[in-house]
């Protein structure tokens, strides 16, 4: 999300919440800027989610949450802060775009601190390292005729195939026809600490009570480019929009340092950490005054990965984006 980064991008900078992080290898400035760049150089953008919806609602966690992690918020229902969004840096950019992620971004707020979430609508991310996130980016700058190169983004894709995984994902599905309507996963491996000390690494997936609806070709066209906002609006009026939170457990041959690598979730056990309950609209002031910055706001009992350097950028390309949105 960057506190709203594609839903997705990080740099490392000293250490990480889990431990020792390795060397920083981009410029979190430089990522922003090829972002922004990637999305038309509009102004005062995130430089990903620049296109969202702001919401509220709660957090209640399962029974089981608590013998996986002693965060306080898995303890008792908490106030949700969070935003849907599109990715990239671009406003306009159509709710009916396929290779697009959809994102989520929460803030589970306790009196002891936040818990932050940034997820995207794909088990996997773009790239692996910031260096390579920044290389993505700037193949995607348009140019002199408004358009990016696409034998330049062909060619790229071909000398980083783990690159191409993600869209290959998204385009593999139909379009979502709600931000409420299809799953979200955290693409880093988190570690879960319980009160007696115990470690879990696992992989977080956000499980949408709606199920999966997507629309067909025919429905696709019939939408205009700005849907999603009205469709929320309307289906909150009915009810919340409900996900099932789901810790996706990790053997010992699962990577965690590669956010473009897929875990076999269908062979791994899961276990239900709790319901986020979305209940209303919020305005965009709420979301827009900070960031989501899943790295700084995670409580004693959940950690990111130390090993991870996508996941420890983060918080500094975040910072960097809000600057330059919010001055």
């Amino acid at each position: 999300m960057l506190r709203s980064l594609l839903l997705g991008a990080t740099i490392l900078v000293g250490c990480s919440l889990a431990g020792e992080a390795p060397a920083e290898e981009a410029d979190p400035g430089a990522i922003v800027n090829a972002l922004v760049a990637a999305g038309g150089n509009q102004p005062k953008v995130r430089a990903s989610g620049a296109k969202g919806v702001c919401v509220k609602g709660s957090f209640t966690p399962a029974a089981e949450a608590q013998t996986l992690s002693k965060a306080p918020h898995f303890a008792r229902t908490v106030p949700v802060t969070a935003r849907f969004s599109m990715g990239g840096s671009n406003p306009k950019v159509s709710d009916k775009a396929k290779p697009v992620t959809r994102g989520f971004a929460m803030r589970l707020a306790d009196p002891s601190g936040d818990l932050v979430f940034v997820i995207i609508s794909a088990p996997v991310f773009s790239t692996r390292t910031p260096q390579q996130l920044l290389d993505f980016a700037t193949v995607r700058a348009p140019g002199p005729d408004g358009k990016p190169d696409a034998e330049k983004i062909k060619a790229f894709g071909a000398a980083n195939p783990e690159t191409t995984r993600q869209a290959a994902w998204l385009n593999a599905r139909p379009v979502p026809a709600s931000f409420a309507g299809v799953d979200y996963w955290g693409v880093h491996a988190y570690t879960l600490t319980n009160a007696k000390g115990d470690a879990t690494v696992a992989k977080l997936k956000w499980v949408a009570a709606a199920g999966q609806l997507g629309l067909s070709e025919d429905e696709l066209k019939a939408k205009p480019d700005s849907f999603y906002a009205d469709e929320l609006k309307e289906r909150l009026s009915k009810g919340p929009a409900s996900f099932d939170l789901v810790a996706v457990l990790a053997e010992s041959n699962d990577p965690t340092n590669d956010p473009t690598a897929m875990w076999p979730e269908e062979s791994r056990k899961s276990v239900k950490l709790g319901t986020v309950a979305i209940t209303a609209l919020e305005p965009d002031a709420t979301c827009d005054a900070a960031t989501f910055d899943p790295v700084a706001d995670l409580p004693d009992g959940i950690a990111g990965p130390a090993n991870d350097p996508m996941f420890a950028i983060r918080s500094p390309a975040y910072a960097i984006s809000l600057s330059r949105r919010t001055n």
